[in-house]
């Protein structure tokens, strides 16, 4: 077998066990009201994270920049074909623990998420290839263009929607009360 062949065959595997995890957890694959949606660019929307793609897709694509970087660092003798796949599962292995009870309990008790329900399956699919797409373009681009965008990325979210993968990450390890009032004052 290729390893074209055996990448591909992997980045299946992942998705559908996350898929499985999610369904057995109660996820819905088109969200609670079964209606198929490309954007929700509402972040206090009932919808957020119910569509392919939403401000969080963002966030999913700079894991991918990040993961890039990572699996460098920790394999740069392994052909990026299998670096890929690392950070396939490695996202795959997120959503489901995204979308778990505890990181959902998580998220309304510390975050700005006071109503969120979990990913819909679609836009956790949707994340993982978000994910995949950030990968792929660091994987062609030089370290500090990688860096730039990441930076990029993060002060686009953090305008837009008041959120971003580092306050996210912050708030869920060490919630910050300033911070949270900071973003619900951007509540419409």
């Amino acid at each position: 077998m290729t390893r074209a062949r055996i990448v591909m065959l992997g980045v299946l595997m992942a998705m559908a066990v996350a898929i499985a995890a999610e369904w057995s957890m109660g996820r819905l694959p088109l969200g609670p009201d079964g209606r198929f949606g490309w954007l929700e660019t509402n972040i206090w929307s009932s919808e957020q994270s119910q569509r392919v793609i939403d401000p969080y897709s963002i966030s999913h694509f700079v894991h991918g920049l990040l993961f890039y970087g990572l699996f460098w660092l920790v394999g740069r003798r392994w052909p990026v074909a299998y670096r890929f796949l690392a950070a396939v599962c490695l996202e795959a292995a997120w959503e489901i623990l995204e979308n778990s009870p505890l990181i959902i309990n998580r998220y309304r008790a510390v975050t700005i998420s006071l109503g969120y329900e979990g990913d819909s399956i679609l836009n956790s699919m949707s994340d993982i290839v978000m994910m995949a797409m950030g990968f792929v373009l660091a994987s062609r681009l030089g370290a500090w263009t990688v860096v730039a965008l990441v930076v990029v990325c993060e002060l686009w979210m953090l305008v837009w929607v008041r959120d971003n993968l580092t306050l996210n990450v912050v708030m869920l390890l060490y919630p910050i009360e300033a911070i949270r009032q900071w973003q619900m004052a951007g509540a419409h």
